[in-house]
């Protein structure tokens, strides 16, 4: 029997497989709001951290923790909230997301100082936890099987350029205002679109098997330990007991949460999904596609504004070409997809996306623009062959009544390929940094040795302070943060470039990308 306040699944209009209908058109637009509305809170403080430091008095930790609140506890939390979506209705846990994000994001408004900063970042990411699955799976039980792959790649092409929107939207508002106007914004909208889905159609899992209850906290805790172990190891260091013991922590908590789901009737994610090939290389991919792309930006944003000069504003509109191609190929993507297979787009797009990271070893202190455009729009192109193929092998997986949890397991690789590519570029940045820097440290009165030797934001600023001397310092810093930034990109390249030969033994090819086999082709209950 089905529940009382569902609907068939389809009506005459739904079932015309030559176009969209209106309705479906405007689920899509919300949804895609709604997930660059969350994505870009993760880029867009990066823009005012500066002006935030001096406003606030927030310390160096404070302000790390300032960005890294919000992508710990929505990563950890993204499986259970898309399983919830499941059971109770993803419009539903859409809109209660959309309301905890705003009022996240409203806080600082009223009180900012750092401790409170940091607070309402996890707050606004609890709320981002459950709008993330909710968005993508709305569109999967709201497009029959023939129309949904174009709307997946339209979802991804906006997911993954999600973060340009928040670093452009952050540096426009930062012209004119202050870096609360970055917190109003994303209340404002949060706001509006919470509205908005009030005029969209609801689903959910039609079988109310109970809630997985041991597998949410062994989840939550597996990818939260994990994210924080890598979010402090570049502080810290790799091999530091406490990041050690955390990232320890985080693969036993996942072994645990795999042997209690082997053993429950009803798991919050059947495991043996990741023996399918399209679904365990799509999740790979995906994670492997943020852990480089996240990466890049961590240094690029920083080698336009410090070592080019560029405004904010200026170093976001120099990223926003990155955008074009991939929302252009992930909306073509899937009707490449069932001719060539999963094979030769993600091997390929992991390829020429490290292609494009290691062209960023090319640039140095006088390169101009289109020398910088370059190696970001070639990896651009990488990331647009992938995304979209990598999302649609993992939702076409899994069963409809689970697509909440599948297009959590989509939005978890992300995240934790996101923790780890920021870690693993700062790491490697920071130490190639302090290495070259080392003789001009050597040369400068103590009081300066460590701020040099930390950051090149630091050096400059000592150096703006030194007289005759400064320019000097200034260039030698620059110089060394160059260097660091050549073997960060190496190194992620090479991530790239192994994924790459991963990829091409174990994605399917053409005949092994179809869907699995469902016991109901028919769209889930809509109210």
């Amino acid at each position: 029997m089905r529940s009382r306040d569902s609907a068939p699944p389809q009506d005459t209009e739904q079932s015309n497989t030559t176009g969209w209908t209106l309705r479906q058109i405007w689920m899509l637009t919300v949804a895609c709001c709604a997930v660059a509305l969350v994505v870009a809170a993760m880029a867009a403080l990066n823009t005012a951290l500066p002006d935030l430091a001096r406003d606030t008095g927030a310390s160096q930790s404070q302000l790390t923790w300032i960005v890294d609140g919000y992508t710990l506890t929505l990563a950890a939390l993204l499986l259970p909230a898309g399983a919830l979506g499941d059971r109770y209705g993803r419009r539903g846990l859409l809109m209660f997301g959309l309301l905890i994000f705003g009022l996240g994001a409203a806080i600082p408004i009223l009180n900012d100082s750092p401790e409170w900063i940091i607070g309402s970042r996890a707050v606004a990411g609890i709320g981002a936890a459950f709008v993330m699955p909710a968005t993508l799976s709305l569109l999967t039980a709201g497009f029959p099987l023939s129309q949904r792959g174009r709307a997946v790649g339209i979802w991804s092409g906006v997911a993954g350029s999600g973060a340009i929107a928040g670093l452009l939207v952050s540096g426009l508002l930062l012209e004119q205002w202050s870096w609360k106007a970055i917190f109003v914004s994303l209340a404002v909208v949060s706001g509006v679109l919470f509205l908005t889905g009030f005029t969209i159609a609801s689903s959910r899992q039609t079988d109310q098997a109970p809630l997985d209850v041991p597998g949410t906290v062994t989840i939550a805790t597996a990818v939260g330990l994990f994210v924080l172990g890598t979010i402090e190891a570049p502080h810290r260091g790799w091999l530091d007991p406490a990041v050690v013991g955390l990232m320890a922590g985080g693969v036993a908590a996942a072994v645990a949460f795999a042997l209690v789901e082997l053993r429950r009737e009803h798991p919050l994610l059947d495991v043996r999904l990741f023996a399918n090939r399209a679904f365990g290389s799509g999740s790979m991919s995906l994670l492997m596609q943020f852990l480089a792309i996240l990466g890049l930006f961590f240094f690029a944003v920083q080698y336009l504004q410090l070592v080019l000069s560029y405004s904010p504003l200026e170093s976001a509109l120099a990223l926003a070409p990155i955008a074009v191609p991939v929302m252009m190929l992930s909306a073509g993507m899937p009707f490449v997809l069932p001719y060539v297979g999963l094979r030769p787009l993600l091997s390929v797009g992991a390829a020429i996306l490290g292609v494009g990271i290691l062209l960023m070893v090319r640039l140095d202190e006088y390169s101009s623009y289109p020398q910088v455009a370059l190696p970001l729009v070639v990896a651009a192109f990488g990331i647009g062959l992938c995304t979209a193929p990598a999302t649609t092998a993992i939702v076409q997986n899994t069963p409809d009544e689970k697509q909440g949890v599948a297009s959590a397991v989509n939005d978890t690789a992300r995240e934790i390929g996101a923790a780890i590519g920021v870690a693993l570029a700062g790491s490697i940045l920071a130490a190639g940094y302090g290495r070259h820097v080392q003789p001009a440290v050597d040369a400068v009165p103590d009081v300066a040795k460590e701020p040099v030797s930390s950051s090149l934001a630091a050096a400059l600023h000592v150096a703006q302070s030194a007289g005759p001397q400064g320019e000097q310092l200034a260039s030698f810093a620059r110089k060394a943060f160059l260097e660091g930034m050549d073997e960060a990109s190496i190194a992620l390249a090479c991530v790239c470039f192994a994924s790459a030969v991963v990829l091409a033994v174990w994605a399917p090819g053409r005949k092994g990308s179809s869907p699995a086999p469902r016991k109901d082709e028919e769209l889930a209950d809509v109210d």
